[in-house]
């Protein structure tokens, strides 16, 4: 069986703080350390449930965090800032299963360093009017592919807001929030052992699994000012509906995600000014 594992760095037990998840400072190499640590536990438990052959899509920051020769069972390695599929690149027909590690709630979510892909962008984003975070929108590219999404780690609204839309998923919360800057997380090992054990579980029920019924899965977009929201109707497929608001719906669930990451590159600049 072929597995898909995206990877966040948010939702890692112990990762509280942006220098965490940034730069190549010493809390920055401890952080990568964690998320390494959990991506192979969800790798090890995915080989025990069944799993043959594993890609590792990094999606965090960079997307270059992980040190390719320490990834278990010999998982190749999906890395580098440009990719037209952004957090779901290399995912196709040909798997038969989709992993989150290390996810993180929604922009506006009670969770540890919440965001939906541009904190400076975007403050809520629905698909077909529930509200969603990156889990969500990334699951439009396994509904497409009618690849089932089959586990969620990180923190708890990441976890909860994954089943919305990927209903039987197995989670692994691995760390409560206190505040957006604070939370209470599992000891690294317990979180790695918990990782492990959903994985296989996930694994073994991976072939009676269903794909994230998004249908017809319309993402609509609030954004910070109008500016961006006047940029981000460039780009084909996304209409604006009001001052700050979008709606985006390709021709198919993959156009649609392909639409909203276009928006979402062609304004990171605009986002930037104050």
């Amino acid at each position: 069986m072929k597995v898909f594992l995206s990877t966040d760095m948010e939702g890692t037990a112990g990762v509280v703080d942006w220098e965490q998840c940034r730069g190549d400072g010493p809390q920055a190499a401890a952080g990568r350390r964690l998320l390494l640590n959990e991506v192979n536990a969800a790798i090890e438990g995915a080989v025990t449930g069944g799993a043959t052959e594993i890609v590792v899509n990094d999606s965090h920051g960079t997307m270059r965090n992980l040190p390719p020769a320490d990834l278990g069972a010999q998982a190749s390695y999906i890395s580098g800032s440009h990719k037209p599929l952004y957090m779901m690149q290399g995912l196709d027909g040909g798997f038969d299963a989709v992993m989150f590690i290390s996810y993180h709630g929604s922009v506006g979510a009670p969770a540890g360093l919440s965001h939906t892909y541009n904190p400076r962008a975007v403050v809520e984003a629905r698909i077909d009017g529930a509200v969603t975070g990156e889990a969500g929108i990334n699951s439009l590219v396994a509904a497409h592919y009618g690849v089932p999404v089959v586990l969620v780690t990180g923190d708890r609204c990441a976890c909860e807001e994954t089943a919305r839309f990927a209903p039987g998923v197995h989670q692994a919360v691995v760390k409560e929030h206190v505040s957006r800057l604070a939370a209470h997380s599992m000891h690294p090992d317990r979180a790695c052992t918990l990782i492990r054990e959903r994985a296989a579980a996930a694994m073994a029920g991976a072939a009676a699994a269903k794909p994230p019924p998004l249908d017809p899965g319309v993402l609509e977009l609030s954004v910070r000012t109008t500016d961006i929201a006047e940029a981000a109707s460039w780009v084909r497929g996304v209409d604006r509906t009001g001052p700050r608001e979008l709606r985006i719906h390709g021709t198919d669930r993959l156009a649609t995600y392909r639409a909203f990451c276009a928006a979402i590159l062609l304004t990171r600049s605009v986002a930037e000014q104050v």
